[in-house]
Order: C-alpha cells, then structure tokens, then sequence
C-alpha cells in the first residue's frame, strides 16, 4: 500500500523551480509535499566529485549579475560564489586556422567584423520588441514566428564566417541547430536574458559566477529547510482533479491536496496521465516542446597548464565535436579542468557512441586547442543529458515554428488546480537556473493569491 500524504500543495519535481515554489509556499504558512522521481534534488543542476575532491558541474552551473533571482536566493541561502576564470586570450577555430583574441570579438577582418557586428545589433533590437510575458503579441509575431533562426541567419548575415558565429550562438544558447527553433523564439530568449552580450559574456554576463562547492548546493540547500517535506524516489504517474481537491499517484506515495504544481520539463509534463484529460492546447503544447540536446564533459589536469601560455580555457569552434569551452578548474587553481559542451547535432551524432568513443573525441578536440597535454587528463567524465530518464534532454525546451503565437498563451495558464512552473515558464532568462527560480517564485504568489 502507498504511503498517504495530506498537504494544502503538492509540488511535482524537486528541481530549482519546485523546490523555490515549495519554500515559498512553506514560509506562508502552506502545508506542502515535494514528490521527486530521482534519488537526489536538483534536477537539471548536478554535481560531480572527481577522485582528489575537485567538484565540477555537470548541469546547470553559472550565475551573472543580472539573475536576479538567483543572486537574491543564493544570499538568503547563505551561500558564496567566485568568479569564472576569464584571464587571458580566447580561441576561435575556424577550419583549419587557430586564432587568438584579448576580446570577446576575434581578429575576423573588418568586413566580417562589419557583417557580424551589424547582425548582432538587428538581433537585438527585434529582441527588443518581443514582449516577456506574452511574445505572441509581438509587431508582426506570426511572421517572425513562421520562420527558422536560420532563415533570419541567411538573409541577415553576408558573410560565411558571420553565419557561422551565430549558428554557434544557437547551438551554445538553446543546444538545438537554428533550423530547429523558430526566430520569435530566439528574440524572446535574447530579451529575456538582457541581450546577446548578456548571454554571451563571462565578466559581466551570464557567466560570470560560479558556486562554491558546485551548484548542487543550491537544491541541497532549499531541500535542507523543507525537511521531511521532500519525498525522493517517487515519480509521479497520475493527477486526478475532484471538484475541490487535487490527487497525485505516485511510486510509494498517494498524496491528497487542494492545489499541485507540475515543475518538471515539458517533455515529462506530458507523460503523467491527468484526469480528467488536460485541454488541448496545453496537450498539443507539451508535445510541440522538444528539449535540447547536450553532452557536457570535464576533463581535469594536475594543473591549469593552459593558464601559463596566457589562455583563458575559453574555445569556440565553426565545427564539432567540441563547439565551446571554458577554464572550470577551481576557486584556488590547484587543479585544471576544462569543461566542453557537445551541443545541438554533434550531441546528437555521439550521444550514441560508446564511453571510450566519446572520450577519444572530445579530448582530441581539446588538444586541438590547447595542445597535447590536453589529450591525456587524470580524469574524465561527461553526460549525456537526453539519456537521462528524468530530464531527457538541456538546457531547456525550445519552441519550433509557430508554436509561441498558436500555443503560448497555455504554458502558464493553470488548468484547474494544476498550477505550471519550471524554467521554460520564465520571463527572465528562460532556460537558466535564474528563470526556474524566477518560475518557482511566481508559481506560489500565484497559489497564494487564488481562491481556497
């Protein structure tokens, strides 16, 4: 027999976003239940201890000055961050040419500077325009969302080296190719994280900071106040809705509520059967929502070698398989680590391939940039984020052609007492740590604020 719960709110999902709305709704008096598939909390943010002790993260990790969300929750939990390293020359790998460059623009020629410069500029003052809460809305929305952010690529920009540049800035923001995503999408997500030089930037952008001990402590922190109130390995299977009252059917648990947030990705949102049956909108949205595909690795050194040939550990690539890079060796610098993403079609093409495979892969494009020690770490480990049965895929959803402007008014739209929250119900950098936090916070005001 299951075990039976009572609460005023059950929370599906012990991620930033369910565990934030979860102690929000405690702090106010609210009797509340946080049902977790995973033996862990945290969701898309997870820590990795290699062998010495060196903490390294294998989702979710940086935080910038303008999450506000984050920076306010990281103070109230107490907790400390550092700054990612970012001293030194960055690399751009363009075929087969290596370039350096002091700036976050490398030495490209000024006709292609010109070129990019100018397609960055359009982008972000369409961005501009899209409203946060309600892109649909936008001037001229149907149009902008009737196309790709490659179609918008290849009308705006003239040279090949700029088309490149921002196919890699799909690929690093949304980890999907930009024939994927729709442009109304993209300008939505360019606003709501303060701009291309916001997104893109570490010293002063979004990723700037880095938690102390990882960001898994963030998730461990919020789930240490709740107590007894987080309830883990209980994947939630059924939500039945009875005039007044809400149940949730989980593995080992039955739980009796008058409200539920659902504050997992969309994908996972859509395989719990709910009774009755959820509208069609809201149905036919969850299934247009794919996520995106990544596989982050870490390789760690002895030490940041990369350092003492006046390298910042940060590396972009017009090619796979490893298109980005950055310095995660930590605080003190007593050991390296470099961290690679394989994003969007090159997750894809090596998501399948053996351990040894993939390895062999990534460190050889590390030693491409960084040179042969690169090739040979002490330790390695990566992941696959759509393998994992709980997340199946990062950084977040994505919304293809015409989805914004036929279904966005579902996504926080609650149905019944189901409430919606999670990253990809943000306003403020959706896809990020800080848009789950932001989710988690509006879901509860919203549930405090609605009938009994």
């Amino acid at each position: 027999m299951p075990d039976r719960l009572q609460a005023d709110v059950v929370v599906v999902g012990a991620g930033i976003a369910g565990l934030v709305a979860a102690r929000n709704l405690a702090d106010a008096g609210k009797e509340v239940v946080v049902l977790e598939a995973r033996d862990r909390v945290g969701g898309r943010v997870r820590n990795h201890e290699f062998v010495d002790g060196v903490v390294v993260e294998l989702g979710g990790q940086w935080i910038g000055p303008g999450q506000l969300h984050m920076n306010k929750l990281a103070s109230d939990l107490g907790l400390e961050t550092f700054p990612t390293f970012d001293t030194g020359e960055h690399l751009l790998r363009f075929g087969e040419e290596l370039l350096r460059s002091q700036g976050s623009m490398p030495r490209l020629g000024s006709l292609v500077l010109a070129d990019l410069g100018q397609a960055w500029t359009a982008l972000d003052r369409l961005a501009e325009h899209v409203p946060l809460d309600a892109p649909w809305e936008a001037d001229g929305a149907e149009e902008l969302d009737g196309q790709t952010l490659e179609t918008w690529i290849v009308h705006n920009a003239m040279t090949g080296t700029a088309r490149d540049l921002l196919r890699r800035f799909a690929r690093s923001v949304f980890a999907a190719e930009p024939t994927e995503l729709s442009l109304l999408h993209a300008l939505f997500a360019t606003h709501a994280g303060g701009g291309v030089d916001s997104i893109t930037s570490i010293t002063g952008g979004a990723q700037q900071d880095r938690f102390v001990g990882g960001s898994q402590v963030v998730p461990d922190a919020l789930a240490e106040r709740l107590g007894v109130r987080v309830r883990l390995h209980a994947p939630v299977r059924r939500i039945e809705e009875h005039g007044a009252s809400v149940t949730v059917l989980a593995d080992g648990f039955l739980a009796s509520a008058r409200r539920v947030v659902v504050a997992v990705p969309p994908a996972l949102a859509a395989r719990i059967t709910y009774e009755p049956p959820l509208p069609g909108a809201r149905d036919q949205l969850t299934q247009r929502l794919p996520a995106g595909s990544v596989i982050k690795c870490h390789a760690l050194y002895e030490t940041p070698f990369w350092r003492e040939e006046g390298l910042s550990g940060r590396a972009a690539s017009d090619a796979g398989p490893v298109g980005l890079t950055f310095d995660n060796s930590p605080p003190d610098g007593s050991r390296g680590v470099l961290v690679a993403f394989l994003e969007g079609a090159d997750a894809r093409r090596l998501g399948g391939a053996r351990a040894e495979v993939r390895r062999h892969a990534v460190l050889g494009a590390l030693a491409e940039y960084f040179g042969a020690r690169a090739a040979s770490p002490i330790d390695y480990v990566d992941l696959d984020w759509s393998d994992e049965r709980w997340t199946r895929g990062c950084y977040g959803a994505h919304f293809p052609p015409g989805v914004w402007t036929q279904f966005g008014p579902a996504l926080r739209q609650p149905v019944g007492r189901i409430h919606w929250a999670g990253t990809e119900t943000a306003t403020a950098w959706n896809g990020y740590m800080d848009g789950a936090a932001q989710s988690g916070e509006r879901v509860a005001a919203e549930i405090l604020a609605a009938p009994a």
